[in-house]
């Protein structure tokens, strides 16, 4: 069922000391870095070599929380699957909530959410 892990995505309170500390103080390899206008927000792909590892997000203003999007810290955790709707299918039959599949704007790619136990958001996103 899961392939691997695809990302971990985590929004920081300072997007600069965080970029710092990720690719000068840790050697992450910057693959690409957009501001996104309509969020007035960053977006940082890194890698350790040729493995994309982690999205580094800055958000105004994210309040602190363990769990829920656009705040500090993690954000989710997302796992690489092949075929998504089989996946979905399966985490339902489980008796696990799923939302929607969604489409990627900018990779095209098939994605959702789910949650687990604790309420931390995690992702199923398509090969």
């Amino acid at each position: 069922m899961f392939k691997a892990i695809h990302h971990i995505a985590i929004i920081c309170s300072d997007y600069q000391v965080s970029k710092d500390f990720y690719v000068n103080k840790l050697g992450l390899e910057i693959i690409r870095e957009v501001y996104r206008d309509n969020r007035n927000s960053y977006k940082l792909d890194l890698a350790i070599g040729s493995t994309y590892v982690i999205e580094l997000f800055s958000f105004p203003n994210a309040p602190v929380r363990p769990s829920y999007p656009e705040a500090q810290g993690l954000r989710h955790l997302a796992f690489a699957v092949d075929d998504i709707e089989q996946v979905v299918e399966n985490l339902k039959e489980r008796s696990i909530e799923v939302e929607s599949i969604r489409v990627d704007p900018n990779t095209n790619k098939k994605f959702t959410f789910f949650s687990d136990p604790d309420g931390l958001p995690l992702e199923i996103y398509e090969k």
